[in-house]
């Protein structure tokens, strides 16, 4: 009875006005009602439907839900990068993250184009004991020389006036795509990437796969949690006003490419901050079967090639063996 009760806590927070306020966060009770209901012989002597509710920002997957995906295919052309003067370069970065998540990617991508080597710590969505030290509870949390830099668009912003201190960062056109990404593209891909169960698995496949999961939790999450964000998927689209999620995230890249009017980038002959912001949200989702399709039926493919030969390799230090 226990079991059955506890599928039914996650329909309930899959319905809930507050997965659909705040869908990104409102995951994290839905991943954990899930191992709950899949799991309780094994959890129940540390876990609660209980702790669901009054823990839910501890024991999250946060924005890694949202996206899942593989890492981008480089190709051999890469276009001349931005080089940041070395006195203007950061001795010590460290990202702490989620593979998956979207604006982890987003910061990812903006070292990445930068070639600012830095290391990555990947957060355990469940325990979140590598963040423990910080009173910010959600990635990605970027650690820059000691200094602890929050929120993605927040950490770009610092970031990009530490490696080129004269930048202005008041190109209006720019600030508009990039609002643009936080606030419209990034919903639209949730309905897209959960729309049917087989794409909700695809997606969960790659999170688990790729994230700091325990086996148990691996593979409870990868079932239950397709489950559950298969059906808040539906939620967003009525909260969104989406009628068909494949034509809003095929309008959304037409959008984008129309934005470009005609220009290889936002940025012109080189990507802005803009192109960095949808080029990293993008990412994550390129090789599941929504972004094959996004590529195949609209005209946004030359740009993401474009920008995967700008970016180039990553900047990522590897981490060390034994």
């Amino acid at each position: 009875m226990r079991r059955f009760s506890s599928l039914a806590a996650v329909c309930r927070l899959a319905s809930s006005p507050a997965a659909l306020e705040n869908p990104i966060h409102h995951q994290h009770r839905l991943f954990q009602a899930a191992l709950f209901s899949t799991n309780y012989s094994t959890r129940s002597h540390w876990f609660s439907y209980d702790k669901v509710t009054a823990q839910s920002t501890r024991t999250a997957v946060a924005g890694t839900m949202l996206f899942s995906v593989a890492a981008t295919t480089l190709t051999e052309e890469v276009h001349a990068k931005e080089h940041v003067q070395s006195k203007f370069l950061p001795n010590d970065v460290v990202l702490y993250q989620y593979e998956a998540c979207p604006f982890c990617n987003k910061v990812k991508a903006f070292l990445d184009y930068y070639d600012i080597p830095y290391k990555v710590v990947e957060v355990n969505p469940i325990s979140k004991k590598e963040i423990k030290w910080s009173d910010y509870k959600k990635v990605p949390i970027l650690m820059v020389d000691g200094d602890q830099m929050v929120d993605s668009s927040d950490i770009i912003d610092k970031l990009t006036k530490k490696i080129h201190p004269d930048v202005q960062l008041e190109d209006d056109e720019e600030n508009k795509w990039r609002g643009w990404v936080d606030n419209h593209l990034v919903h639209i891909l949730s309905p897209n990437i959960y729309r049917s169960t087989s794409e909700a698995l695809e997606s969960f496949d790659y999170i688990t796969s790729h994230g700091n999961f325990s086996f148990t939790e691996r593979l409870t999450a990868k079932y239950a949690g397709a489950v559950a964000m298969y059906f808040v998927s539906k939620k967003l689209k009525k909260k969104y006003n989406i009628t068909d999620e494949r034509a809003a995230l095929y309008e959304a890249a037409e959008t984008w490419v129309d934005a470009l009017k005609g220009r290889e980038f936002l940025g012109g002959a080189k990507p802005n901050l803009a192109d960095l912001a949808v080029y990293g949200v993008l990412r994550p989702i390129r090789n599941l079967k929504s972004g094959k399709d996004m590529v195949e039926h609209t005209r946004i493919g030359d740009w993401y090639t474009r920008m995967e030969n700008a970016v180039g390799i990553s900047s990522r230090i590897p981490a060390k063996s034994g």
